[in-house]
């Protein structure tokens, strides 16, 4: 039986995985860091904290880094200046999902290496410039040389590196500071593997002060000088879209059958398929899930239609999540209540899960979508 310390602890760190990556709309370069770390050590709260099997980890795991990563391309949705930047980290996303995609159905570590996930860096090396308050770092005026090589350095010298590192010759940071560095048993206590090994301990915070002084000598006396402070907030939407019912009736414009509900539907079906590898007592395949995924995307779209045409735009993003969520389980529960008479049935639990992922994805693209059209169908980034 499992113990309930350790179920809390364990849904105290998906709650975490969930809920700080919608801080990316606000807060894009601390929030991804902060999804970043929580990513990284979650493993090893796991185990320090509990005696939890962690067999599927790198399923679950896979599934929440593609949940973040999806929060952060609907923010460059949303605030991203440089279109050659934005069709760079589009492509990287649409990269990593696939990869991702194909690694839940055929367990090939090796794919991970094949499809690396740069658009981790690099949207954190764009968030960087546009935060860094420095003369001239305005990323409106990011040539393309400087995005394609951020991009070609951080896939070849980062990412290939770390995903060799994980997926193919599977070490485990924690375990290769255990093992190789303090030269101690896997399941050694990590107080005691500290205490035990001042010189080595004091050896490594040395590096990591070293490592930041470094960064902070280069940032201070190498860099161009601060013109303002750091800008971790994200910017202000334009004063034409900056309103819900604008970006609504925007939207409304558009024939409902676009490209835009096409990548809807590829986005929503590729991360909601990824999530259904991991959920217990799932019934429903893959072709009906994004079936499902494709109709409840038509029927939201006209739904949004109908309400611009007749200037009942929602007027929040909180109130537009509220009253699709209620329209989308509504239609659940309908299919649950007609799919016994044709010998169906649903799992009520993952359905809710996936309407309410569903849910908040569309729209929150539905909310930032217009504001990428409007910046650079009009010239205007």
């Amino acid at each position: 039986m499992v113990d309930s310390s350790d179920m809390a602890v364990f849904w105290a760190v998906v709650l975490a995985r969930f809920l700080i990556p919608l801080l990316i709309l606000r807060y894009p370069l601390p929030a991804i860091l902060a999804a970043l770390v929580l990513d990284g050590v979650d493993q090893t709260i796991f185990q320090l904290f509990t005696n939890l099997p962690l067999d599927g980890y790198q399923g679950y795991d896979k599934a929440l880094d593609i949940y973040y990563l999806t929060i952060a391309y609907i923010f460059t949705l949303r605030s991203w200046t440089n279109q050659t930047a934005f069709l760079t980290s589009r492509f990287l996303y649409y990269f990593r999902l696939v990869g991702v995609f194909l690694f839940e159905f055929l367990q090939l570590r090796w794919l991970m290496l094949v499809f690396p996930n740069v658009f981790e860096y690099f949207f954190i090396f764009y968030e960087t410039y546009a935060a860094g308050g420095k003369k001239n770092w305005d990323p409106r005026h990011m040539s393309k040389r400087v995005v394609i090589g951020a991009a070609a350095a951080i896939w070849i010298f980062i990412k290939l590196p770390q995903e060799y590192w994980i997926h193919v010759a599977k070490m485990d940071t924690t375990d290769f500071i255990k093992e190789t560095i303090y030269g101690v048993p896997l399941d050694a206590a990590w107080g005691a593997t500290i205490v035990g090994a001042p010189l080595i301990t004091l050896s490594i915070l040395a590096v990591i002060a070293l490592l930041i002084g470094v960064i902070w000598w280069i940032f201070k006396y190498k860099l161009p000088p601060m013109q303002r402070p750091l800008k971790l907030k994200a910017d202000p939407l334009p004063e034409e879209v900056d309103e819900v019912h604008e970006r609504l009736a925007l939207s409304a414009q558009t024939r409902i059958f676009s490209s835009a509900l096409l990548e809807k539907i590829v986005l929503i079906g590729f991360v909601l398929v990824i999530f259904g590898q991991i959920l217990p007592g799932r019934s429903s395949s893959d072709l009906q899930m994004i079936l499902g995924v494709a109709l409840l995307a038509v029927v939201n779209a006209f739904l949004s239609h109908w309400l611009a045409r007749r200037g009942k735009g929602i007027e929040s993003t909180a109130v537009e999540f509220v009253v699709m969520s209620a329209v989308n389980l509504g239609l659940i529960l309908f299919f649950a209540f007609i799919l016994p008479s044709f010998s169906g049935s649903i799992n009520l639990a993952n359905t809710l899960f996936f309407t309410l992922m569903f849910t908040l994805i569309v729209t929150l693209f539905d909310m930032y979508h217009p504001v990428y059209r409007f910046r650079f169908s009009e010239g205007r980034a």
